[in-house]
């Protein structure tokens, strides 16, 4: 998996996380002003999910 880093069309930093088959699987949800805000945030993920935890709903 990668992350990919790119500009919207209203020039904003996003991310998406992408599978080796090349699916995308995560995504930003929302556009960064500073690219350097964006990269805090794939680094926050990148440091913390491995210890999300699994909820499942019925």
């Amino acid at each position: 998996m990668k992350f990919v880093l790119y500009r919207d069309a209203k020039n904003e930093y996003r991310w998406k996380l992408v599978a080796t088959n090349g699916n995308t699987v995560a995504d930003s949800g929302e556009g960064y002003k500073n690219k350097a805000d964006c990269l805090t945030t794939i680094a926050s993920i990148k440091k913390t999910v491995a210890d999300a935890p699994i909820e499942e709903k019925s």
